[in-house]
C-alpha cells in the first residue's frame, strides 16, 4: 500500500501558506448517548457506575489542578514582562540623560509607569506594545555610539535580550499546557462527560500579530 502523504510526489504548495491562531473557544458537549451509557452503568452494573462515578471526580481533580497550572503558566510570563517594563524605563531614562529623546517614545515609556496590570485579555497587546517601544528606542541608541559604550545601558540591553529569549520559552510552556488542556476536554468518556457537564471550553494559546509577523519577514542584515 503506498503512503497517503508521499513527500516525493505529492501535491505542493510553492508560495508556501501562513497559519494563524483561531479566536474562538469551543464549548464541549456530549450527547444523549453518554446519557446512555452512565444510565447502563447503574442499572445493569452497580460496582462499575460507582467506578465511574469515582473516575468522574478524579476528572474533575484533574481539570482543576490544570488550571491551577495555566494560571501560574500565565503568571510566569506576566513576570518576564513586567521585568521588561522595568528595563525599558531604566533604558529610556539613561538614554534620556544623554540625548533629547523623541516625544514618541517618551510617551510610549510614559505609558508603563502605572506599572504592569496584566488581565488575561491584556497579555498579548502589553508584549506587543513593549516591543513597539524598544523598537522605537533602540534606534536611538544606535544613533549615538558613545552611548553603546555605557555599561549600565549595554547590561540593561543584554537583560532585555535574556527576557525575551525567557518569555518565549514561557509561552511555549504555556502553549503546551493549553495543548494538554483541550486534548483532554475530548476524551471520552469521563473526561469529556465532566468537562460538558461543568461548561469547560476550548483555550486559545498564544497569538502574536499581524505587525509582528510582517517584521519577521523584513530583511535585518
Amino acid at each position: 500500500m503506498a503512503n497517503e502523504l508521499d513527500e516525493m510526489t505529492g501535491p505542493v504548495n510553492t508560495n508556501g501558506r501562513d497559519i494563524n491562531v483561531i479566536e474562538k473557544q469551543l464549548p464541549v458537549k456530549v450527547g444523549f448517548g453518554s446519557t446512555l451509557f452512565e444510565i447502563f452503568l447503574w442499572v445493569c452494573f452497580i460496582i462499575p457506575g460507582l467506578i465511574f462515578l469515582f473516575m468522574k471526580i478524579g476528572a474533575k481533580n484533574y481539570f482543576q489542578k490544570l488550571q491551577q497550572k495555566l494560571q501560574s503558566d500565565a503568571s510566569q510570563i506576566d513576570n518576564y514582562l513586567e521585568q521588561r517594563v522595568v528595563i525599558l524605563q531604566n533604558v529610556a531614562g539613561i538614554v534620556n540623560k544623554a540625548i533629547d529623546l523623541d516625544k514618541d517614545v517618551m510617551k510610549s515609556v510614559a505609558a508603563f509607569r502605572g506599572g504592569a496590570n496584566i488581565s488575561d485579555e491584556a497579555r498579548n497587546q502589553l508584549s506587543q506594545n513593549l516591543d513597539q517601544s524598544f523598537g522605537r528606542l533602540f534606534p536611538q541608541v544606535e544613533a549615538y555610539p558613545e552611548l553603546k559604550a555605557h555599561q549600565a545601558l549595554a547590561d540593561a540591553m543584554q537583560q532585555n535580550s535574556y527576557l525575551q529569549k525567557e518569555i518565549t520559552a514561557a509561552r511555549n510552556l504555556y502553549n503546551d499546557t493549553v495543548a494538554q488542556w483541550n486534548a483532554s476536554l475530548y476524551e471520552w468518556p469521563t473526561k469529556q462527560i465532566v468537562a460538558a457537564r461543568a461548561g469547560y471550553t476550548t483555550r486559545i494559546p498564544f497569538t502574536t500579530s499581524a505587525a509582528v509577523k510582517e517584521q519577521a519577514r523584513q530583511n535585518f542584515f
